[in-house]
Formats: structure tokens, C-alpha cells, sequence
């Protein structure tokens, strides 16, 4: 016989959480994520392994000695958590005001976390885990589009020095569109010869940055302009 029970247990542990690690990689794939298909499923799969270690350790550790040895699965478990941690910091960067990444390092946390289950051998938490992980990255980004928020945006405004739209009528126009300022600072480049507003804008209508472009775009003393969503 090729496979013992407790071989043929360690193998189909291993395939699933190749399966589940993939699964959950293949959305965050979808979305344009570098830590996609290959890098939760790799860390299921690491996660399932060093559990699969701690459980089965009794097939490769030879301990001659007096007494029982007890072993305990769950110091190996919080390693790997700590562990993927620094994986899991990897894909956080921040830009400006936003930070992105979070939403992919939380999945990397919760597919390690699956990993772990699917390990030790209890299958019905790792598959409602990934049911739900599944859910949450997929169905709630629709419920979360729908929802209320508020839009943020990064802005600068160029104009030629002897060409400068005042602050008040730069707030006016801003506001006219349902942005709010924040952050307003101004400078000068280009060899004194530029003016340059930069400010964060604020809205609850995602709407109001196509508006605010169109705008822009038929005033003839602007430069330059940009209008920079931030993002999650």
C-alpha cells in the first residue's frame, strides 16, 4: 500500500489548502493585486505544512526518553501569525493621505489563519472561514460601493504667475462643484514663472470630480491641473 491513513490525510490536507489558498488569491488576483493567486496560496499551504509538522510530529521525531512527551499545536500556530505579520506589512504603503494594501494584507492574515485550520485538520471552520473571507472581499465591495462615504482627492492647480485666480474665487469654484478644501498650500515653480494651488478636496458625490475637470478644463488661464482620488 502506497499511502498509509495518516499519509493520505497529511496529502489531501496539503491539496486543500492549495484549493482554498487559491480561491481566495484569484479575487484579489481579479482586483490587480501583486499579492494575488500564488502568494495566498503559497501561504496557506506554509501555514497548513508547519501544522501538519507540529500535529504529525510523532512520524519524524524520535525521542528516546522516560515519561510522556506533550506537545502543544498551538505555540506553532501563533509563530506563524506573528510570522506573516511581516508578510502581511509588505503590501501596506502609503501615498499621500492614502493608505493602501490593507484589505490584501488582511486577506494574506486570514488565509494563513485557514491554512492553520486546514492543518490541523478541522475542516468545517476552514471552509466556513473561506465561505466568509470569500464573501467579504467579494460581495461587501458591492454593499461598500453603495454605501454613504465620503470622497477624498488629491488636487493641484496651475497657473501662470500673472494669471493667478484668486484663493477666494479658487474657493468659490471649488465649492460650487460640492467640494469642501483642506489642506490648501500654494508655490511657486518653474523658475518663478508657475503658481501652483494643492490642496486635499473633500465631497460625499464621486461625481462632483468630473465636474469639477469639465470645468477646469474651459478656463484658459489653467495651466495644469490635476485631480488624484484617493483610493483603498
Amino acid at each position: 500500500m502506497l499511502f498509509g491513513h495518516d499519509e493520505l490525510v497529511i496529502t489531501l490536507r496539503i491539496f486543500g489548502a492549495v484549493l482554498i489558498g487559491g480561491m481566495i488569491g484569484l479575487e484579489r488576483t481579479f482586483h490587480g493585486r501583486p499579492a494575488g493567486f500564488r502568494t495566498h496560496a503559497l501561504v496557506c499551504v506554509a501555514s497548513a505544512l508547519l501544522m501538519v509538522v507540529t500535529v504529525y510530529q510523532g512520524q519524524w521525531m524520535h525521542v528516546v526518553t522516560i515519561g510522556v512527551i506533550q506537545t502543544d499545536p498551538t505555540r506553532m500556530a501563533q509563530g506563524i501569525m506573528t510570522g506573516i505579520g511581516f508578510l502581511g506589512a509588505g503590501v501596506i504603503f502609503k501615498e499621500g493621505l492614502t493608505v493602501r494594501g490593507l484589505t490584501t494584507a488582511a486577506s494574506i492574515w486570514v488565509t494563513s489563519a485557514i491554512g492553520i485550520l486546514v492543518g490541523v485538520g478541522f475542516y468545517l471552520a476552514a471552509v466556513l472561514g473561506a465561505v466568509a473571507t470569500l464573501l467579504i472581499l467579494s460581495v461587501f465591495r458591492y454593499v461598500e460601493n453603495k454605501l454613504p462615504t465620503e470622497f477624498y482627492a488629491h488636487h493641484m492647480l496651475a497657473f501662470a504667475r500673472d494669471a493667478v485666480m484668486s484663493e477666494d474665487e479658487l474657493r468659490r469654484t471649488v465649492a460650487s462643484h460640492g467640494f469642501s478644501i483642506a489642506n490648501l498650500s500654494s508655490r511657486l515653480t518653474e523658475g518663478g514663472k508657475v503658481f501652483e494651488y494643492r490642496m486635499v478636496l473633500r465631497s460625499r458625490d464621486r461625481k462632483s470630480a468630473e465636474a469639477l475637470s469639465q470645468h477646469l478644463r474651459k478656463l484658459p488661464q489653467v495651466i495644469e491641473f490635476r485631480i488624484s482620488p484617493t483610493g483603498d
